[in-house]
């Protein structure tokens, strides 16, 4: 770890500017949170720009570590790492410049100038994801001699490219806003991360999601989050396996991370599934904990094929 760390400032800089950036914006936003009472869509008007600015940053220092590992393609990842940081830069200004004016910067078309900067935010998470798949395809091609950290890597870099892609979920009008412009009665919001209920109800603390209807949002953070998740997961089997005899085969911990990753994919499908039959994170039904029970047995199952089976020896002759 400390040798990780060790090589930070090498990492991919406007990356890391950014990521310093957003953890000074972070605190700011905690200043907000604290001396602004000011409430939209039920919500510290704060909590967003903070929960942003935390993401971003984890989101910039992972990709500056993980495109520290490339063996090809540099010159590309370092310029297409450098329109993401102008694309994440542009967003959070909009942002804040909403929380600024008083005003909700998702899904709102209430005046031109709201609509035009929610345009520009669609169009900047378009490029993003489009950036991000650019950099995941280049990180599926490089070669990473521990098994573990490969799988990690590339896995957790594609489920969070699936979990960015989920956000797109929550462009696209509700039955009420459709019925409101056909009906001409339209009051300026376009998508909601709500379902089955309306945006800024009662909701859970920190994270703000819904607690008394389905949230899209939950499956858009827990699949961007595979991102840290996985290399993580891995890094700790890295030394746990210091320790523990069972775990220092690269073979068994490249087993563990592939469980671990498809269990991962597993609950971002449940969540997925949850939030869109309306229902909320910490109210499922029978079917949803039936569901969970179901991945839960077959990641146990997998870690226990993990770890009990041996690897194989090559075989030394005796002549």
């Amino acid at each position: 770890m400390t040798a990780l760390l060790g090589r930070a400032p090498a990492w991919h800089r406007p990356m890391m500017w950014t990521a310093g950036l957003m953890a000074a914006m972070a605190v700011v936003s905690l200043g907000g949170l604290v001396f602004d009472d000011r409430v939209l869509l039920g919500a510290p008007i704060w909590l967003k720009p903070f929960k942003f600015a935390v993401s971003i940053a984890a989101y910039c220092v992972t990709w500056a570590w993980m495109l520290s590992q490339l063996d090809r393609g540099r010159r590309l990842a370092d310029r297409v790492s450098t329109a993401i940081v102008v694309i994440l830069l542009v967003e959070y200004a909009i942002i804040v410049t909403q929380v600024v004016r008083g005003r909700a910067s998702h899904f709102n078309a209430a005046t031109p100038f709201d609509a035009t900067l929610f345009s520009i935010m669609g169009a900047s998470i378009a490029g993003l994801w489009t950036a991000t798949l650019v950099l995941t395809i280049l990180v599926l091609r490089t070669r990473i001699a521990d098994p573990a950290a490969r799988w990690a890597i590339r896995l957790g870099a594609l489920v969070s490219l699936a979990g960015l892609a989920l956000g797109g979920l929550m462009l696209g009008p509700t039955e009420t806003q459709a019925r409101s412009m056909r009906e001409g009665t339209f009051e300026g919001f376009v998508g909601a991360h709500s379902v089955g209920v309306a945006d800024g109800g009662p909701s859970m603390p920190v994270t703000g999601w819904s607690t008394t209807g389905g949230d899209l949002r939950i499956p858009h953070f827990v699949g961007m989050h595979a991102l840290q998740a996985l290399p993580l997961f891995a890094l700790l089997l890295g030394v746990l396996a210091r320790r523990f005899s069972r775990v220092r085969s690269e073979l068994v911990r490249a087993r563990l991370v592939l469980v671990a990753a498809a269990g991962y994919a597993g609950l971002v499908a449940l969540v997925t599934w949850q939030a869109l039959r309306g229902q909320p994170l910490i109210h499922p039904d029978a079917s949803t904990v039936l569901a969970l029970a179901g991945l839960v047995v077959a990641v146990a199952a997998g870690t226990s094929w993990s770890l009990a089976t041996e690897p194989r020896r090559p075989e030394v002759s005796v002549s």
